[in-house]
């Protein structure tokens, strides 16, 4: 997909997101990541560990989802999402990052979330996953035949030293009719700098646990 084809994103605050009328939908997703002291292949320095979610075309993207604002908060939302597709998970106002929105044909928010677990902490997320309800079709495909589901990745980022873990791949946006541009974040929460720009991409659900 070309730079061209992705519209610019505005950011704006949490409290402007949340004055928007119901023309808007509302997007959020999570990255979730630990410090990582082992190595790729046994000589790479990994840094980091990220979890990400292997989309049908064979992308990577965060988890999360579209969240229906009648019926939930940004919070609540993107937890209900995150509990269909990952397990116990709860994240709070606390891991906030950013919101972003595109005036384009599609009027879309984007919220970013981000917490820093522990490895051990990342790896019962991952565990836990495959016990959620949608575990295997949280990123469902276009129309047409479906084919198999990918399901989750720990994609293991190489960060320049005093990153963190942000200067990874960069990932796909969330399907032809729901593009967000990059994110070019200046702080990842209190965690890291952010040397590389973002784009959210997760789940293909709202947050009423029906397939978007």
């Amino acid at each position: 997909m070309s730079t061209a084809a992705v519209p610019e994103l505005k950011r704006i605050s949490r409290v402007e997101a949340m004055r928007l009328g119901p023309g808007w939908s509302h997007s959020c997703h999570a990255m979730l990541y630990a410090a990582n002291p082992g190595q790729l292949f046994g000589r790479i320095p990994m840094r980091f560990s990220v979890l990400m979610q292997m989309r049908f075309d064979g992308l990577l993207g965060f988890p999360g989802g579209f969240v229906d604002r009648r019926f939930w908060s940004l919070e609540d939302g993107l937890n209900r999402v995150l509990g269909l597709g990952l397990g116990s998970l709860r994240l709070t106002e606390a891991d906030y990052l950013s919101s972003h929105l595109t005036e384009g044909p599609h009027r879309v928010v984007a919220h970013l979330y981000a917490r820093q677990l522990t490895l051990e902490q990342l790896h019962a997320v991952e565990i836990s996953a495959v016990h959620s309800r949608d575990h295997g079709l949280e990123v469902g495909p276009p129309p047409g035949p479906r084919p198999p589901p990918r399901g989750l990745a720990l994609a293991p980022w190489k960060a320049p030293m005093g990153a963190g873990p942000c200067a990874g791949p960069t990932v796909h946006p969330e399907g032809p009719s729901r593009r967000l541009s990059q994110l070019p974040e200046q702080r990842l929460h209190q965690h890291c700098q952010v040397p590389a720009p973002l784009r959210p991409q997760g789940a293909q659900h709202d947050a009423r646990g029906e397939a978007g």
